[in-house]
């Protein structure tokens, strides 16, 4: 007799099936399954995951973003949360338990000041050049501080400025996102947030002002062109053609 223990095996309770699905056995099994595919890969995954990769191994028709809804609700209480950042998907240790987790880190190098500024001026001003940092900060930056940023992975070339000398220009990526558990780069902290942090004196200029970061940190500005494999070249970042020759 089907009396609807069958999906009483699955991993997740009846409260987080929408109840618009628990009406329909099909439509229910098929987002229980979704979700525990969606669950596996994401564990299985060094790296968080987009909703593209999701949606190439899930099955057709799966809808993605109610899948992932669903399971960060379920994992919402839990010791490991399911967390967005930018447009990927990873799950981290619950905020609050986060000091369970302190002798399992691996200890990192502190970032001096010279570079945490600079990130923090890559962070709200990109796309941005180094004579621009440079402008802002007042002194000149080392080589070594941009590749030592470079280096954790929190920054990139993004394209070159559309002016003499073509300058390269810097922004975040993903990883930065991730480190410090934003989902967007709108997530950064305002002026009043800053203030109230104490990073920020009180008796800022009163014409100061924190810039708005990017909406989409991928899109080129008006006057930035998109680097070209010449480019990649004389920055490292493509293997010259030939080179064995």
């Amino acid at each position: 007799m089907d009396d609807g223990r069958q999906f009483e095996v699955m991993a997740y309770d009846d409260d987080v099936i929408p109840a618009a699905n628990a009406e329909n056995p099909a439509a229910r099994l098929h987002l229980q399954e979704a979700m525990r595919m969606a669950e596996a890969i994401l564990f299985a995954s060094a790296e968080p995951v987009t909703e593209k990769a999701l949606a190439a191994r899930l099955p057709g028709e799966t809808d993605v973003g109610a899948v992932l809804a669903e399971l960060q609700r379920f994992y919402d209480r839990r010791g490991v949360n399911l967390v967005r950042t930018g447009d990927a998907w990873s799950f981290r240790t619950a905020g609050d338990l986060a000091f369970l987790m302190s002798r399992e880190q691996v200890s990192q190098k502190k970032l001096s000041r010279a570079a945490l500024e600079m990130l923090a001026i890559i962070a709200y001003h990109q796309p941005v050049t180094r004579a621009e940092i440079e402008e802002i900060r007042g002194v000149e930056t080392s080589k070594g501080t941009i590749d030592t940023l470079m280096e954790t992975g929190w920054i990139r070339f993004r394209g070159r400025r559309r002016t003499p000398g073509r300058p390269v220009t810097y922004g975040t990526t993903p990883a930065f996102l991730d480190h410090f558990g934003l989902e967007e780069l709108r997530d950064l902290p305002g002026i009043d947030e800053l203030k109230g942090a104490g990073l920020l004196s009180p008796r800022m200029p009163a014409n100061f002002n924190v810039p708005m970061p990017l909406a989409d940190p991928d899109a080129l500005a008006e006057d930035e062109d998109a680097l070209t494999d010449v480019d990649l070249e004389e920055l490292g970042l493509l293997t010259p053609k030939g080179g064995d020759d």
